[in-house]
């Protein structure tokens, strides 16, 4: 069992747990082309962009497109949502830094920004919970249709009449997932191109009928892992606390960094711009596994490991 850093202040006040997790309203998909303006703090401001060639994918990349070839990242939406744009400054953010990010789903809605707030209590039990997993159905995107985005770009990049000939490097993919993208994540990392992972808000149910996702992953699955990975959960207010807490437990063949912070099952992703601390963890994991800069590895490295002096961060398990 991962051993706990120093007990948590009490939280300022509490947000109920349907306000953590729920997505906003589905909305139809954006036309096709570019959607939104370029965002993001990086070099290379990035745009989301929505092809009739591929209806059930959307693909951040650097609005102007590099010479040099980018690393690939696959991305698991909340809630397995066929929403694109659930995250998508965060998305945006990563891909600014010369990211191609691959997504499930067309982009329908952004989510506005919300005042962070401090939760270190456990979620209320939720009355409605049973009532919702008997009636759960096929989540709208699979890991499937992730590794057909995958599949899909990678063509593109050898083919000529392409705009993306040779833009891209499938030699060097990572995946990264919220929540139900989180198992979906999971899934994905058995594929033998997955170098790099991460969890955000999301862990294996001891007993998989217990999500609310129709996606069964078991814990048998963290055994095919063969890459490193990290969980990066919102600590004891987070609903994927104790499944994260299990897993990295288990995992003992592959690098493991787990770290938390009071921010709930929500994270940073709608509550700081460009996705808060999220995004920077995600483009200093992959910097450092698909682009070799130790200098961001020193982020994950050690007891005193940069997101270790982070206020309001815990890291009782750094690489």
């Amino acid at each position: 069992m991962i051993r706990m850093l120093a007990a948590m202040p009490l939280a300022l006040t509490a947000m109920p747990l349907d306000a953590q997790i729920a997505p906003p309203p589905k909305a139809d998909p954006k036309p096709f082309g570019i959607v939104g303006a370029p965002g993001g703090s990086g070099a290379m401001p990035a745009v989301a962009e929505y092809l009739r060639a591929m209806p059930d994918h959307t693909f951040y990349h650097p609005a102007v497109m590099p010479k040099e070839r980018l690393p690939i990242m696959l991305w698991g939406n909340g809630g397995c949502a066929d929403n694109s744009l659930s995250a998508a400054q965060f998305l945006r953010e990563v891909s600014s830094h010369g990211y191609f990010i691959v997504v499930p789903g067309p982009p329908r809605s952004e989510r506005p920004l919300t005042v962070p707030v401090r939760m270190t209590e456990p979620p209320a039990l939720d009355a409605d919970r049973n009532a919702q997993i008997a009636k759960r159905g096929p989540d709208a995107t699979s890991p499937e249709q992730i590794l057909a985005g995958l599949d899909w770009v990678t063509r593109q990049n050898a083919d000529p009449k392409s705009p993306w000939f040779g833009k891209l490097d499938p030699s060097r993919v990572a995946v990264m997932g919220h929540s139900c993208g989180g198992l979906q994540s999971i899934r994905v990392s058995a594929d033998a191109r997955i170098k790099a992972t991460i969890l955000f808000n999301s862990g294996v149910f001891n007993n998989p009928m217990e999500g609310r996702s129709a996606l069964s992953i078991t814990k048998q699955e963290l055994l095919k892992l063969h890459a490193p990975i990290a969980y990066i959960i919102g600590g004891p207010a987070d609903i994927a606390w104790p499944q994260a807490i299990d897993d990295a437990a288990r995992i003992v063949h592959v690098p493991v960094f787990f770290a938390h912070s009071p921010v709930g099952h929500g994270g940073t992703f709608w509550t700081a711009p460009n996705g808060g601390e999220y995004a920077v963890i995600a483009r200093k994991w992959l910097n450092f596994h698909l682009k070799g800069r130790a200098k961001d590895g020193l982020y994950f490295r050690g007891r005193n490991c940069g997101l270790c002096t982070k206020t309001d961060w815990s890291v009782p398990r750094p690489l």
